[in-house]
């Protein structure tokens, strides 16, 4: 999975690029969500590593939804290169030094985390399975690892949060927010993320419209019956802009609902949670993160799933003073070490 998903344009002046819908292919066909297999003891012969995974994963999912799942913006070759990049590295291990008492803890936002590893948030996962974010959620909690739940999960915020916070040894427990035209929906839903029990708001700011994925509409990708944006549900689209003569339905409709400095300084104000911005790659906009208050950075290009051709992860360097940390294409442990070397807190890991 590349990260955060899938795409519908959304409700107007819903700026993110999750939306219920899409513009394109019209009814959804007839698929229904996938039926829940009978439970198993033991993983399908020969499933190693995540890359096993990703090749069962296509013998089983809808070519819709593997479209979705692993599709990135345009050509795809911001897509391929954060791949790539990571295959690149070259570890100069040293030899004969003490590792006793060594371990994989890192102190952030105040926790102290048993290894340097979240779940990126990823939409629609009861797309691959009807225990969707649940499955993920549960898995993450007893390994220890935090969660990054979607703005676009397919299952309430709440359940989520529940089956997380019951588990002693989990990890951090956040909440990804797109911001939505309508800020009285938005400080709703903040307020749903605090009262649940997330811990911090991880703002996406890559991603004020959708990115064109061709992928997913040679597959005519739309969300099946059943799966939708639900912690969304009650969102009103804004009214439409009356265009005069040469304005642009983009930049002066579309994109007067983009976020802004100002509404990052406008979301601290609202909640007590610290704000991470997501989404950061110029040393410019870092700079201007740590300016607006934000509690950390994650070092993004949104999985080659929104902009094409923008620079691979790995070749970001932490762009700044503060927390940061890296997302997209951290799959292998020694990917996860090298992101560490890279002076990142900690990576925020999606399979591509």
């Amino acid at each position: 999975m590349t990260g955060e998903g899938p795409h519908a344009p959304p409700p107007r002046g819903s700026l993110h690029p999750e939306g219920a819908d899409l513009a394109w292919g019209g009814p959804a066909p007839d698929r229904k969500a996938p039926e829940v297999e009978p439970l198993r003891t033991t993983l399908p012969e020969g499933l190693v590593n995540l890359a096993d995974h990703e090749a069962y994963a296509r013998t089983v999912l809808s070519p819709q939804a593997d479209a979705y799942f692993n599709g990135g913006a345009a050509n795809e070759f911001t897509l391929r290169e954060n791949v790539l990049a990571w295959q690149r590295i070259a570890l100069l291990p040293r030899v004969l030094q003490p590792m006793a008492g060594a371990h994989t803890r890192v102190d952030l936002l105040g926790r102290t985390l048993a290894h340097p590893i979240l779940v990126a948030p990823m939409a629609y996962q009861r797309l691959a399975h009807p225990h969707g974010e649940m499955a993920t959620a549960l898995a993450a909690a007893v390994l220890g690892t935090g969660l990054v739940l979607s703005t676009q999960a397919s299952t309430p915020l709440e359940d989520v949060a529940r089956l997380v916070l019951a588990e002693s040894a989990r990890g951090p427990l956040w909440f990804q927010l797109y911001l939505q035209a309508d800020r009285g929906f938005t400080r709703e839903l903040v307020q749903r993320a605090e009262t649940a029990g997330y811990e911090a708001l991880m703002l996406t700011v890559d991603a004020p419209v959708n990115g064109a994925r061709d992928r997913e509409r040679r597959a005519g990708f739309t969300l099946p019956p059943g799966i939708s944006a639900i912690n969304l549900r009650g969102l009103r689209e804004p009214d439409p802009v009356a265009l005069r003569p040469g304005q642009s339905a983009l930049f002066d409709d579309l994109m007067t609902h983009a976020p802004t400095w100002d509404d990052v300084a406008w979301l601290r104000s609202i909640t007590r949670l610290p704000v991470l911005l997501k989404g950061i790659t110029h040393p410019a906009d870092a700079r201007l993160a740590v300016d607006a208050g934000a509690a950390g950075l994650i070092v993004s290009n949104h999985g080659g799933r929104t902009l094409d051709t923008v620079p691979r992860n790995r070749h970001s360097e932490s762009p700044g003073p503060g927390r940061h940390c890296g997302d997209g294409g951290s799959s292998r442990p020694a990917w996860v070490d090298e992101c560490g070397c890279r002076r990142r807190r900690a990576c925020v890991a999606t399979p591509a």
